[in-house]
C-alpha cells in the first residue's frame, strides 16, 4: 500500500485500473461525477461539494483517501460508509482477477468505489484524486466538471520539482469539452492550465474574482454576480481559500442539477462535518486545555496551521509532531515556532520517520523537546504538564492524526 510503504507501491499508468474496471463492466461510465485534484484543499472541497449536493436532494457518492480510522471511510453514499460486508464480498468475487491483474491497493480501492456507486445508482459522485492527476487511478472518469484546488510542493519525487511541473500533473484531469474550475491563485500557473484547457476545448473558470470578509458570525463571499453569507462548520482558516472553488463548482453544476440553490449551498457548507463525517481538519478535541489536531503535512498546509495558531491566545504551546520518511523535512520544520514544547512521535507504519531521527533534525533547527514514540502517549504526557490556559496541537502527518484514540 502506498500510504504504508511509499513509492514502491505506486503504479505510474492507468492500464491496470482500466483492465480491472473492464472486468467489472466499466462501472465508472454508469454515474455522473465531479473530479477534484490539488495539493491542498481537495479533500475539504470534496466534502463540502458532497454536502451541498446532499442538501440539494441528490444521492451523492464520495470517494476520498487516505482513511483515518476505517477503510470504509474512503467510500460513502450520502455520508454513510460502505459496509464491511460489501468490501469483503467485492474482494471474494474478484480475487482471481485481482491476483491476475495485480492492481495496486489504491487501484483496487478505486474500482471497488466505482462498482459500489454504480450498483447503488448514485445521482452523482464526488471523486478525489489520490495523488497528482494525470496518472492517478481516478483519472478514468469523464466528469460533469473538474476542480483543481491549491497547488503546492508535495510528492515531488513523482510530480516534479517546480510548481509548473506539479500543476501540469494536476491539469491532467482536464477532459475534452468538460468545464474545469481552477481554485488556485497562482497567476504564474495559469498558462499551464490554459494550455491544457485549450488542447481539450475545455471551458476554464478561475475563481480570483471571489472575495470574502468576516461579518459577525459568518463570512461574506461575493463576486460580480453573487453575494452569499456562509458559516462553515470546518474551522480551519485555510478552508476559506477553498470555498470560492466550491461555490463556482456548485453554480456551474446547478445548470444541470437545479436542486442546487443558494440555500442548499449555505446549508451544505454549514453542515459539512455532520453530513459527511470528515475528520482531522482543525478538529478541536478538548477545550481546557485547548487541544487541536490537523492533517496538514506539506509546506503550504503547515504554514496555514502556524498562522492560525498564532492568532490564538494561550500561555504555553505544546506540539506533538510526527511525519513520514519521504517528505522534504527541513522546509516544514523551519516553519514551526521555536518557543513551543515538542513531543516527537511516529505513526505505526513502515513509511514513518523514526521519532529519534525527527528529533535530531528538529533540534538542529532550534526545536526543543523529547521523544515519545506513540502519539497517544505523547498526548497524555502533554496533558499532564499543560495548564488549562495552554494549547496542545497534534499534527505533521495524516497518519499521526489517524492514531489518536479520541478523534
Amino acid at each position: 500500500m502506498y500510504q504504508r510503504m511509499g513509492g514502491t507501491a505506486f503504479n505510474k499508468d492507468l492500464c491496470k485500473t482500466r483492465e480491472l474496471l473492464a472486468v467489472l463492466g466499466n462501472p465508472h461510465e454508469k454515474f455522473a461525477s465531479v473530479h477534484i485534484a490539488g495539493t491542498n484543499g481537495k479533500g475539504s472541497s470534496a466534502h463540502m461539494i458532497t454536502s451541498i449536493l446532499m442538501e440539494s436532494g441528490y444521492r451523492t457518492g464520495l470517494y476520498t483517501s487516505p482513511h483515518l480510522k476505517e477503510f470504509t471511510e474512503r467510500i460513502r453514499i450520502d455520508g454513510s460508509e460502505v459496509s464491511k460486508e460489501f468490501v469483503i464480498d467485492f474482494v471474494n468475487r474478484y480475487k482471481d482477477e485481482i491476483d491476475s491483474i495485480k492492481p495496486s491497493f489504491f487501484e483496487t480501492t478505486v474500482a471497488m468505489a466505482f462498482d459500489y456507486f454504480a450498483k447503488e445508482k448514485v445521482d452523482i459522485a464526488v471523486i478525489e484524486v489520490g495523488m497528482g492527476g494525470r496518472l492517478d487511478s481516478t483519472n478514468v472518469v469523464t466528469p460533469e466538471l473538474s476542480l483543481i484546488t491549491q497547488i503546492g510542493f508535495d510528492h515531488m519525487q513523482f510530480l516534479g520539482d517546480s510548481l509548473e511541473e506539479i500543476a501540469g500533473e494536476k491539469a491532467g484531469i482536464i477532459k475534452k469539452d468538460r468545464p474545469i474550475v481552477i481554485g488556485d491563485d497562482h497567476i504564474e500557473l495559469r498558462k499551464v492550465f490554459d494550455q491544457k484547457a485549450e488542447k481539450e476545448a475545455a471551458p476554464v473558470t478561475y475563481c480570483s474574482d471571489w472575495t470574502w470578509a468576516k461579518e459577525h458570525n459568518s463570512y461574506r463571499f461575493q463576486n460580480d454576480h453573487k453575494t452569499l453569507f456562509l458559516t462553515p462548520d470546518l474551522k480551519g482558516n485555510y478552508i476559506l481559500k477553498n470555498i470560492p472553488g466550491v461555490l463556482e463548482t456548485s453554480y456551474q453544476l446547478s445548470i444541470k442539477y437545479p436542486g442546487i440553490t443558494d440555500a442548499s449551498i449555505q446549508s451544505g457548507i454549514a453542515n459539512t462535518m455532520s453530513n459527511t463525517g470528515i475528520k482531522g481538519r482543525w478538529q478541536i478535541l478538548r477545550q481546557s486545555p485547548l487541544v487541536i489536531c490537523d492533517v496538514g503535512h506539506n509546506v503550504e498546509g503547515v504554514r496555514e496551521i502556524i498562522n492560525q495558531l498564532s492568532g490564538i491566545d494561550y500561555d504555553v504551546l505544546h506540539i506533538i509532531w510526527g511525519t513520514v520518511n519521504d517528505k522534504s523535512l527541513e522546509p516544514i520544520l523551519e516553519l514551526l515556532p521555536k518557543e513551543a514544547n515538542y513531543y516527537f512521535c511516529e505513526p505505526g507504519i513502515p513509511r514513518a520517520m523514526p521519532a529519534d531521527e525527527l528529533m535530531e533534525v528538529a533540534s538542529g533547527l532550534g526545536l526543543k523537546g523529547h521523544v515519545i514514540g506513540d502519539v497517544n502517549e505523547a498526548l497524555a504526557s502533554a496533558l499532564e504538564i499543560a495548564k488549562p490556559s495552554d494549547l496542545v496541537f497534534i499534527g505533521g502527518s495524516t497518519f499521526v492524526v489517524a492514531e489518536l484514540k479520541n478523534i
